[in-house]
Formats: C-alpha cells, structure tokens, sequence
C-alpha cells in the first residue's frame, strides 16, 4: 500500500507513526495492497485557503479530506482498489483542539488522520446517526492501532 506522508510545515512530526496508521486502517477495510493514499501537513494560511475553496469558509480547519477513485471498504479476499485521495492535517488546528480535549497534539493528530481516512471510504458525519458510526469507528481504530505499539 502506498502511503505518502509530506510535511510541508515546521512541527516535527513522525511520518513513519502516520504510515503505520494509515496501513493499519486500510487494512482493516480491506483496501487492496495498491491502494494509494497521501497525507499532508499544511500551515493555517494554506488549510485557510482550502477550506475556503472547498468549503466557503476561511477559518482553517484540522482536517480535510479530497477523495480520489470512490473507493469503498472490501470483504476479505476481494479487497478495493484504487487512489483513496488526499488526507491535509494542519497541525496548529489540530494543537489547539487537543489542548480542549485533553490530549496530546500527537494524538489529535493520529485521530484526525484516521477521521480523514474514513471520509475517504465514505463514511460522513452530517446526520446524527453517521455521526455515532463514524466516530465510535474512529475511536476504537485509533485506540486497537495504539494498543498494536503497546510494548
């Protein structure tokens, strides 16, 4: 699977932790070894101007998520191919949020890329009942993925 991670800012990130993750969830919906996806951390100028361009609005976000071939969760054996897309993180959104939430920006992080994954795959969260599926899948990714590195 190939899985590009660009850091286009100054937070010192570990790109190799994001490939891991991304492999890891890909895997667990069965996306086909092939599959190629790209995460990329961007400034809040340039997540501002995304998220203008796609979304209409300027404030910068901490996640955005550009799919590419549509491609859904497979079954075991007959995984789906194609280019997932474009997971953009930005990294001093992402700090603050986890500063509000507790956490680690790290973790924030690692969260948000899985949220971005899963929009590539489909999923949403506009309606309440997507929004409970989405998130509970997002958690318990994240928290099996962590515990997978537990030593």
């Amino acid at each position: 699977m190939s899985v590009e991670v660009l850091n286009e800012t100054e937070a010192e990130l570990d790109s190799t932790e994001f490939v891991a993750l991304a492999r890891y969830v890909l895997g667990r919906f069965n996306v086909h070894p092939q599959a190629d996806l790209s995460i990329t951390m961007v400034d809040t100028t340039t997540m501002g101007m995304l998220h203008e361009r796609w979304m209409g609005d300027p404030a910068p976000t901490d996640v955005m998520a550009f799919p590419m071939d549509e491609v859904r969760p497979g079954e075991p054996g007959n995984e789906s191919e194609g280019i997932l897309g474009d997971v953009v993180l930005c990294p001093q959104v992402a700090a603050t949020n986890a500063r509000r939430a507790g956490h680690s920006p790290i973790e924030e992080m690692l969260l948000l890329t899985v949220h971005g994954i899963l929009h590539l795959l489909g999923f949403d969260h506009a309606e309440k009942e997507e929004e409970l599926v989405m998130f509970t899948l997002q958690r318990e990714l994240l928290l099996t993925f962590l515990a997978t590195k537990a030593p």
